[in-house]
């Protein structure tokens, strides 16, 4: 009778902690999702809230290029070729403000009517480099601030200051 008892409770036991232990697994993958989504969105709603400027940029009649004549910047290189990487050349096409390459890190499948290069490629120089990837800006422009000497201004600083 006692080997029986000893045994359910060594089985409760065993079931008790392996429930326990997946528990708290579970939480750390939990607090890990909901962190993630967190940064997805705090990432998003910056990316809408620097588009929401922009609509108001050009229902003001301004445009970016002004932007750039008025401080002498005529070749540019775009870091971040996702939405507002791909608005920002549709905006300086036909002006006078050449943009000489894109910059990002899937630059191997992106595909885009400028040459696209990665990071870590030889990046020719250009006036200024605008990175549209707001949320990270700190985080290229002390990449990038390594590899050019050219300054490199967040597309969202372009779009309050214009």
């Amino acid at each position: 009778m006692k080997k029986g008892m000893v045994g359910a409770l060594s089985l409760m036991a065993g079931v008790l902690g392996g429930a326990v232990g997946g528990a708290v697994s579970m939480g750390k993958v939990t607090g890990e999702q909901i962190q993630n989504k967190q940064q997805m969105s705090d990432k998003h709603l910056a990316l809408f809230l620097m588009m929401n400027q922009w609509v108001k940029v050009k229902q003001e009649g301004k445009n970016l290029a002004s932007y750039f004549e008025k401080r002498e910047y005529k070749k540019i290189a775009i870091y971040g070729m996702s939405y507002a990487g791909e608005t920002l050349i549709s905006e300086l096409k036909n002006t006078g403000i050449e943009i000489a390459y894109g910059i990002d890190q899937k630059a191997d499948t992106i595909y885009s009517d400028i040459e696209i290069a990665a990071m870590e490629d030889s990046l020719e120089p250009v006036d200024a480099i605008v990175v549209t990837a707001i949320t990270f800006f700190d985080e290229i422009e002390e990449k990038l601030s390594k590899k050019v000497s050219c300054p490199i201004i967040s597309l969202e600083d372009i779009l309050y200051e214009v």
